[in-house]
């Protein structure tokens, strides 16, 4: 979930027809009375493999909406480099991130930059079989967790013991990669950290009950955005007007996923016809109302969220330094 990050050139869309005017196809859709021009080609990254955080962006695509605004979007998949680097270097305009890794970035120097929160709160927690009676996170003691074995995951779990005044030093920290979660309760480990629109949705499909520790219930500032839509310094300073344009377009496409959950799940099952449609659905109907949530729009982010997860990271001594949180994120690209 963690990358390192930096700056870039864009490229311009091609020409159309020989007369230089664009085709039919490639003419930005609902612009009555606009000036015939090219798309302009743009590229956003996705953190992880195609899943319901990342629906709207395919509504935005394949309904027309980055049409409508002049764009031509490709989704694209992280290399080895990871999203944020690719984001931060300039190799692609926009990218999926999360919070906790723009804050780091910001530390080290990166000019990543949030330009909206794909879903207002944390969805995220601590999944364990239903058998194994792990509730509460004091009863994380003597069990195994499994992660990805970056200092964050300890940090999270000391934190919320500690308000059951249970101690971190009895808890048996694993790294599994990218094992499946399903595969790893029942054969190295008692639990994991899991979004519960997808992990936790499957398990219903599955019908294996599980048992979920949410972060919010203990810590308000573990209530930290994640995912985010990211950009970089550069194309906000160049190219104000294009940031404008795909923030307003990938607004768009999460507005109609709140409305209509049953729809937008078809489209990222027609989109991604690898992943599990019935998983795509339950999820999707599951993680909709929670992308806005209680925010005035969707894609708002507060200052205080910023400021109380950099703390919490820098209490927890994850940061070497102290974030500017308001250099971090903007709303200013959200449209009114």
């Amino acid at each position: 979930m963690i990358a390192a990050m930096l700056v870039f050139v864009m490229a311009l869309a091609g020409c159309g027809a020989a007369n230089n005017k664009p085709a039919e196809s490639e003419k930005p859709q609902g612009q009555e009375g606009a000036v015939d021009k090219p798309l302009e080609k743009v590229q956003v990254v996705l953190d992880w493999t195609p899943n319901t955080n990342h629906t709207g962006l395919y509504v935005a695509r394949d309904k027309g909406f980055f049409k409508e605004q002049g764009l031509d979007v490709e989704i694209i998949q992280p290399g080895q480099s990871g999203a944020d680097q690719m984001v931060a270097s300039g190799k692609v305009q926009f990218g999926v991130s999360y919070q906790e890794s723009v804050t780091m970035a910001r530390i080290e120097g990166v000019p990543l930059v949030s330009i909206a929160a794909v879903i207002q709160h944390n969805t995220s927690g601590f999944a364990s079989p239903l058998a194994k009676g792990i509730d509460s996170p004091e009863k994380f003691e003597g069990k195994t967790y499994g992660g990805w074995g970056a200092p964050v995951e300890e940090a999270v779990i000391q934190s919320i013991m500690q308000e059951k005044g249970a101690d971190v030093s009895k808890v048996n920290l694993i790294s599994i990669g990218d094992s499946d979660f399903f595969t790893a309760v029942k054969r190295d480990i008692d639990f994991a950290w899991i979004y519960y629109a997808w992990t936790g949705v499957e398990a219903e499909l599955r019908g294996e009950k599980i048992n979920m520790v949410y972060l919010t219930d203990y810590s308000d500032k573990l209530d930290y955005y994640t995912p985010v839509l990211t950009t970089n310094e550069s194309l906000i300073q160049e190219k104000p007007d294009l940031v404008k344009a795909f923030t307003a377009a990938a607004a768009k496409g999460y507005e109609f996923a709140i409305g209509n959950p049953e729809d937008a799940a078809e489209i990222l099952i027609a989109a991604e016809p690898d992943l599990n449609a019935d998983l795509v659905r339950a999820s999707q109907k599951w993680l909709s109302p929670k992308y806005q949530d209680d925010a005035a729009k969707w894609g708002e982010q507060k200052l205080s969220v910023w400021e109380n997860y950099a703390s919490w990271m820098y209490e927890h001594k994850l940061l070497e330094k102290e974030l500017e949180p308001e250099k971090a994120f903007t709303n200013e690209f959200l449209p009114e």
